[in-house]
């Protein structure tokens, strides 16, 4: 076996392990812009927080692309989905990108109660 093959060979092993770490990091930086985003005043995850608002389904429901929208644009997104739930969501426009993907990675994986 060649010094090339054995080395693939590492990396087809090593990757997928690499992917998994980084979403597992990007799922507890996640968490941490929910609670100092304060989310939780208006939603809930895992029956903590306002109930008025669960998330807990909301990778089983929503793209990660919708989230985002829904995060950094909430009024086109309440037009287009007809939502009436008052007060309305606030815009997060500003959120720094590193912030607003972990948590679109974090929301996007809540897929059940």
């Amino acid at each position: 076996m060649t010094t090339v093959m054995r080395l693939s060979g590492m990396l087809m092993l090593t990757l997928p392990l690499t992917l998994v770490a980084a979403r597992a990091q990007a799922q507890v930086a996640g968490a941490a812009v929910y609670a100092t985003q304060k989310c939780s005043l208006c939603h809930s995850l895992g029956g903590r927080g306002n109930v008025k608002g669960p998330l807990d389904e909301v990778g089983a429901k929503l793209t990660a692309d919708d989230i985002r929208k829904w995060i950094t644009t909430p009024a086109e997104m309440t037009a287009k989905s007809t939502s009436t739930r008052k007060p309305a969501m606030r815009a997060y426009p500003n959120l720094p990108k590193v912030d607003l993907d972990a948590l679109v990675t974090y929301l996007s994986a809540q897929k059940t109660k």
